[in-house]
């Protein structure tokens, strides 16, 4: 009995773990486009180091360019930071705290509302925000907790 439990204990603490960063898709289902209100998409989630952001769009037509305070409130495309990112599936990992600036360096985008500012906090990561799931983590989760149960069950 006593292994049961640890192999159950060690199952749902590897299920856990990579729950704990979670991966957010810009705009939703809007994607990264003209016309998505950004900074309404970013009210109210908490984004922690370790997670990511995912940039979805049609990429002949946007790019995701990371840029400073100054160069996102002026739509300075030629100060990048990194980038620029131009797959149309980006996924780009929050590895500091602090605010972070995003804009699309296509002509007159940025200048159209298509840029994005959010602040990543280095504690631990907050619960799922409501309006929006996030991706990835809690498929893995829940395949792992049901895999756990089904070897749980087999004993």
């Amino acid at each position: 009995m006593a292994s049961k439990a640890l192999l159950i204990t060690i199952l749902v603490a590897a299920a856990v773990a990579p729950a704990l960063a979670l991966d957010y898709m810009v705009g939703d289902g809007e994607g990264w486009k003209l016309k998505v209100n950004y900074t309404q998409w970013a009210a109210g989630k908490t984004f922690v180091v370790g997670d990511n952001l995912i940039f979805m769009y049609t990429a002949a037509d946007h790019n995701v360019i990371p840029v400073s305070g100054a160069d996102f409130k002026a739509c300075n495309r030629s100060g990048a930071l990194k980038g620029p990112y131009s797959s149309g599936n980006d996924k780009i990992a929050l590895d500091g705290p602090g605010k972070k600036w995003y804009i699309c360096g296509k002509e007159g985008h940025c200048d159209g509302g298509m840029k994005l500012v959010i602040s990543v906090e280095a504690g631990a990561p907050a619960p799922a925000p409501s309006s929006a799931p996030a991706t990835g983590s809690l498929v893995w989760m829940a395949a792992s907790v049901a895999a756990a149960f089904s070897m749980v069950m087999a004993f």
